[in-house]
């Protein structure tokens, strides 16, 4: 179909407010956020295109969330049913044992890439700050432990490859990943338990110049997930934002 130009991005009031969607289980996010410094697009000129994906409420309002330019005005569902129909087979699993802030952030980063799912390992409720609203458009998926989660990668065909610098592991970005890939990363504090690196296939760590022992698992799992892509994503089936976070 042929789609009208987006509408101009508005400059708001600067006592204008728009609302930010909020997880009942993240403590301490604020409902509001000053509208200049969310991005978007205003109402979209009538008439709105007849479009089953389009959310009435968007076209009306403008659409501020933090979305591809080709979902504009969609419905969350209907960008989740996009997604799954060109979702990468990765998968990312992390513990969760105190309520660490970094699951938030791999989260987000397993939504760039697309990946298959999100695997919380420990503990149910987890901090979504990091998340910025990006696991509604994920499946996540939880286990009590890493038994449960081994018991998933053996009936589903994936191979469990745990990145941490233990004793024993060897540099990612030596390693072939298999393509059903399950990467695993232990909570920010201690790492990989013992009883989640043995349920491991293989050890990958990630090469490091400076004086620091580790990098925090927000950073690893974005590194780690990088290197899957460049071994097994189409280069062309993703976008590059130049300049964009």
């Amino acid at each position: 179909m042929c789609w009208p130009p987006l509408p101009n991005r508005p400059e708001p009031p600067k006592s204008a407010y728009a609302l930010r969607v909020s997880d009942d289980q993240t403590e301490n996010v604020p409902d509001r956020v000053p509208a200049e410094h969310v991005p978007g697009v205003g109402p979209h000129p009538q008439p709105w295109p007849d479009d089953p994906r389009l959310d009435p409420e968007l076209l009306a309002a403008g659409d501020t969330r933090n979305v591809l330019d080709r979902y504009r005005y969609w419905t969350l569902a209907a960008i989740r049913a996009d997604l799954d129909t060109r979702r990468h087979p990765l998968r990312i699993a992390i513990q969760n044992w105190s309520h660490d802030f970094n699951i938030g952030s791999v989260v987000r980063t397993a939504n760039a890439f697309n990946v298959a799912g999100v695997h919380i390992v420990g503990k149910r409720r987890w901090n979504r700050r990091g998340a910025m609203v990006t696991d509604r458009y994920l499946h996540v998926l939880h286990h009590e432990s890493a038994a449960e989660l081994a018991a998933f990668c053996a009936e589903h065909g994936y191979t469990m490859i745990g990145i941490d610098n233990l004793p024993g592991s060897v540099p990612l970005e030596t390693a072939a990943l298999p393509e059903a890939a399950m990467l695993v990363f232990g909570s920010e504090t201690s790492g990989l338990t013992d009883e989640l690196a043995a349920a491991c296939t293989q050890l990958l760590a990630i090469t490091q110049y400076g004086s620091t022992r580790s990098i925090n698992a927000g950073a690893a799992a974005a590194i780690a997930m990088y290197a899957w892509a460049q071994q097994w994503a189409d280069p062309g089936s993703g976008v590059a934002h130049p300049g964009g976070n």
